[in-house]
Parts: C-alpha cells; structure tokens; sequence
C-alpha cells in the first residue's frame, strides 16, 4: 500500500473556526506577540460563515449601576440549574464587561443607545435584570463584521473552505502536533503542524429535524476530540429556541430563529386554536427560560393544538405594527420573505435544536486535557450547565476566544513544533478514504432518519423506552452508513463526500447524547425526562463526562463543586432592582 500524499503547512498557532471565538483568539494572540505566525482555518469562508454572525438577540453584560456581576452569574447559575462550573461562568459575567468595552472601542461596534447616549440593553427570558446590549436584532453580523476587518487588518494567515478531519497528537507523547485538514477546493489532504491549536469549530446540533445552523454545521469540532480521547461533558443538555421559523416543507428557512426579544418585548405565543398557553407551565409566561417555553410548545403540538403546519403562532401585533418593524427590522423582512407578517399578524413557530452546552472539557484559562490543544465557545462544556441563557452565548465565544488568544500566545513562547504521529495521519486519510470504497447510496435520506430519530426520541421530551429506541436506530445508520459509499467522481468540492463526513460527525456525537441522557434519572434544564420529571437533590449535583474507547461510549458521573455559592444560597444581598416588563 502506498504511502498517503498530503501536504504540510507549519505555524505557531492554528485556530479552527472563524466565529466570535476564533477570531476573537487571533486577535488577542497577534496582540500579545505580533511575530506569531498565526493561522486561521475555516470550513467556510471568514466573515460569512459561523453561529456568530448569526446571532439576532444580543450581548449579556452587567453595565448598569443598579446591575452587576453577581446578578448575571446568578442568573446564569440558576438558569443552569446549578450545574455550570462557577469559575467558568465568573469568568464569564466578569469578563462580559472588559469584552464589551473592547468591542465598541477598540473594535468598532456600534450597539444601539439610549437618548442619554447610555447603551441600551434590553429584556431577555431567564434574566432578573435588562442587560442584553444588541444592535437592533442583527448583532451577530455587526460582531462579526468589525472582527472581520480588523483579521483582514492584520497578516494573519486564512485558510478558507479547509475542512478539520483529525487532531494529530505528537509522537512520543500524549499532546497535540497538529491537524490534518482537506482542502475542499482541491480534495487534497493537508498536514497542518502547530504548537498550539483552537477548537472553535462551533457545535451544529443538525441531527434534529428542526435546527437552528446551517447544514454544513455537524459538530465537527466535537467529534474529533471524542476520537482524540478527550472528556466531553453535559453532553445531555441540547438547548432548543422555543421560536424557530416554521415555513413549510421544501425550505431551509424552516427553523431559523426569532430571537428572544421577541418574547422579552411583550410578544404572546398562541396555541391552534389562538389561545395564550405559557402561564400553564410558568407564572413568568412567555418569559420563562428557553427549556420551560419549548417544552410548553412541544406539549400543545403533542396535544395536537397545532397551527397548519403544525407548530405553534407567536403574536406581536398588539405591540402596535410600526413599533415592532422598528424594533424588529430583521426579523420581520426575513418573515415576509417567507411569506409572514410578524408586524401585524401571526407568524408560525416551532422549537429547533439551537446550541449545545456541552463540549470539550476545559479550564478558564482555555486549556483542556491534551497539551497545546485549547478551546472555547460552543465546542466547551461547563459554562452554562443545564441551560444557556439567551445572550450569554456571544458573550462566552468573544470572553473566551480572547483568553484563548493570550493563553495560547503563552503558551507557544519558545516551544519547539512536537513531532507527529505518522501512524495517525495515515489512519485518518484511511478513514476518510473509505466511501470511495463503497458502493454509492442515498446520504441524504440516512440523514434524515436520523433528525426524525434524535426529534422523536432524544429531543425536547424524553423517556427510557425512547432513548433505548434512539440508541438501537443510531447504530443501524452507523453501520448503514459505513456500508454506504460516495461517487469518486472529482475530489475537488466533492459535497456528497463532505455530506458522508458530516454524518458520521453527527451520528458520533448523537451517540454521546443518547448515552448522557439515559444515564440522567431526573430533569435539568434542557433535559426533561418525563419518566424523572423532577429535579433530584441539587446539593448533591454531578455533571456527565464521555469518551470514547475503542469505539464504545463510557460515561462517569463528576460531583459539581460549588466554589463561590451553594443551592440555596446567593451571592445578592437584596431583591432584583429591576426585571423588566411584565410578560
């Protein structure tokens, strides 16, 4: 057998994904030491691909007097249901208010203001105070755009449409040596040595049939740690936006978010039949956490209280029309394209898998288990726990990004590049040869048992006979999908080859899912067992951790440690200052 061709790039630093995390790190890295050769790789193209840029809401940050710091991080530590790791999530609130400041000053944001020329920070669900800072709702774009320019700014190295397959680890010892990518332009396989990497790829929950990323999103970054041998943890917790866009068979703009603010400015969510639903299940209504509004949603669809297509509405008409186009400018263009009147009228909705807040173990200071290997954004574990509050994830991928970047800096501070495992990089191109060597079949149709499997069993409801159903179909695609090739017609912008990739990215992960939570026997967060529906003993809280051995899912059971403040216990001394408008 002859010997796998591919090139070889070397760098310093090697940042996988283009999101708020990974450009956030570049440009922290380049600060701290402007003669690092840094590169950037990205599925995509930089600037338009990523969750980042599409994040409508806004920017969690403690900036008003009558708020702080400890307010956000409980909210934050009650929204997780007590199982986020309280140095993780300080880090977070506390960090929120430098990144902030970095991002209209240094970087050239502009977020809306107050007549006074304050910042304006509106309502979010799950929040005791008004802190989400937002530029109309189009803030990921503006974000991103700024972070763009100022990458473009600088000779930081780009290479677009690169597609991470593997982490290579070094030779003679268990860290990282670098990634082995394809160029999607040419097919062709490239080394890329590296004394420092970051896992930024972003998460992609698309194994459900209704998401919020992309298609081409599919957990990669999670994956390959999972093969790497690295912990991932919360696996369970699946983050479902109640109010994803549901436009009809036959378009990808079904499951597209209206963002909270919809819900936070007063907005009804109506059952079938038009009747307001939510104070059922929350005095807080509409308000309520993202978990407890999609599964309000999730119970009028089961008790067939359905719109057309078999969703749910949400009303912001009584909001007055021309108020709401101009709150909402870019939502309410987006729904008359698809044919809605968000402004005026009723607009159908329906819950889609948005983000994962489990991932990659890690510190604050973004490294993880394997030396030289970092990470940040959706791709970690521990910061949100059971429930990400809306707004929190743009400030976790910017806070984390950066300290990723002088971490990573210091890291690479006379270090010489390790040797690399060629045994591994031959391993991995075989693995990524093989559906040539099968006969070609029907992808997309595997992938789509597999959405309706992980909606109807390892979703927004789950049970024991369910997750055991999900369980057994996963393996049944797994091996049907390892019996399925793809056509060896041309490497280059070969997408049928990266639709197998994806998929097997997807059934990996959908696999740590299941086994996380099956192994819950009680309710958090985002994870709702019906046959555990209660919250079991939060002084006594651990969080899931798996791995892969030898191609079988091991789980262990990690004690949460309270380190700043225990179940019962608050960090505020007196009630909330101001929670913003009834819903």
């Amino acid at each position: 057998m002859s010997k796998p061709t591919y090139d070889t790039l070397t760098t310093d630093i090697l940042i996988l994904g283009a999101g708020g995390a990974g450009l956030f790190a570049a440009l922290h890295a380049h600060a701290a030491n402007p003669s690092l050769d840094i590169t950037i790789a990205v599925k995509g193209l930089l600037g338009k691909c990523g969750c980042t840029r599409m994040v409508q809401g806004g920017y969690n940050v403690a900036l008003a007097p009558e708020d702080s710091p400890e307010r956000h991080f409980m909210d934050t530590i009650e929204g997780g249901k007590w199982l986020p790791d309280q140095e993780l999530a300080w880090t977070l609130v506390t960090g929120a208010i430098e990144r902030i400041h970095e991002l209209e000053n240094e970087l050239g944001c502009f977020f809306d203001r107050n007549p006074d020329g304050t910042v304006h920070q509106k309502a979010f669900a799950g929040q005791t105070f008004d802190r989400t800072v937002h530029k109309g709702d189009l803030t990921g774009i503006e974000i991103i755009n700024r972070l763009a320019e100022q990458v473009w700014a600088r000779k930081i190295r780009r290479l677009e449409e690169h597609r991470a397959i593997e982490l290579i680890p070094a030779a003679d010892e268990h860290a990282l040596a670098g990634v082995l990518m394809i160029d999607v332009r040419t097919g062709r396989y490239r080394l890329v040595r590296a004394k420092a990497v970051l896992l930024a790829t972003g998460g992609g929950p698309t194994m459900y049939k209704y998401h919020t990323p992309s298609g081409d999103k599919s957990c990669d970054g999670l994956a390959m740690a999972l093969r790497a041998g690295l912990g991932l943890r919360d696996m369970e917790m699946v983050q479902f936006h109640p109010t994803g866009l549901l436009a009809g068979p036959g378009t990808r703009m079904t499951g597209t978010v209206l963002e909270e603010g919809l819900r936070g400015a007063g907005g009804y969510l109506l059952n079938g039949n038009k009747e307001r639903f939510m104070h059922q299940f929350d005095p807080r209504g509409e308000r309520a956490t993202r978990d407890v509004v999609a599964r309000g949603i999730f119970s009028e669809m089961r008790a067939g209280r359905t719109s057309p297509n078999g969703g749910v509405y949400i009303q912001m008409s009584h909001l007055g029309p021309d108020r709401v186009r101009q709150m909402f400018k870019g939502m309410v263009e987006r729904c008359a394209d698809c044919g809605f009147d968000l402004a005026g009228g009723l607009v159908e909705v329906v819950p889609t898998a948005h983000y994962m807040m489990g991932g990659v173990l890690f510190r604050p200071d973004c490294s993880t288990e394997m030396p030289g290997l970092f990470a940040a954004g959706e791709d970690t574990g521990g910061v949100h726990g059971a429930n990400r509050l809306g707004g929190n994830g743009v400030a976790d991928s910017t806070v984390f990004g950066g300290i990723a970047g002088d971490s990573m800096a210091a890291w690479v501070d006379g270090r010489a590049l390790p040797p690399v495992d060629e045994d591994r990089i031959a391993a991995a191109i075989a693995a990524a040869e093989r559906p040539f060597s099968l006969p070609p079949g029907n992808i997309q149709a595997l992938r789509e048992r597999l959405m309706e499997c992980m909606w109807e069993d390892a979703g927004i409801v789950r049970n024991e006979e369910g997750l055991r159903r999900a369980a057994t179909m996963v393996e049944q695609l797994a091996a049907q999908l390892y019996s399925t090739g793809v056509s060896d017609s041309g490497r280059a912008f070969n997408l049928t080859w990266h639709d197998w990739l994806n998929l097997e990215n997807l059934v990996q992960v959908s696999r740590a899912i299941i086994c996380a939570a099956a192994s819950r026997e009680d309710s958090r967060g985002a994870h709702f067992r019906e046959d555990y529906p209660e919250t079991r003993d939060l002084e006594n809280s651990w969080y899931s951790v798996v791995r892969l051995n030898e191609e079988q899912i091991e789980l262990s059971r990690v004690p949460v440690e309270f380190t700043r403040v225990r179940p019962g216990e608050t960090l505020l001394a007196e009630t909330p200052a101001h929670a913003g408008p009834p819903a």
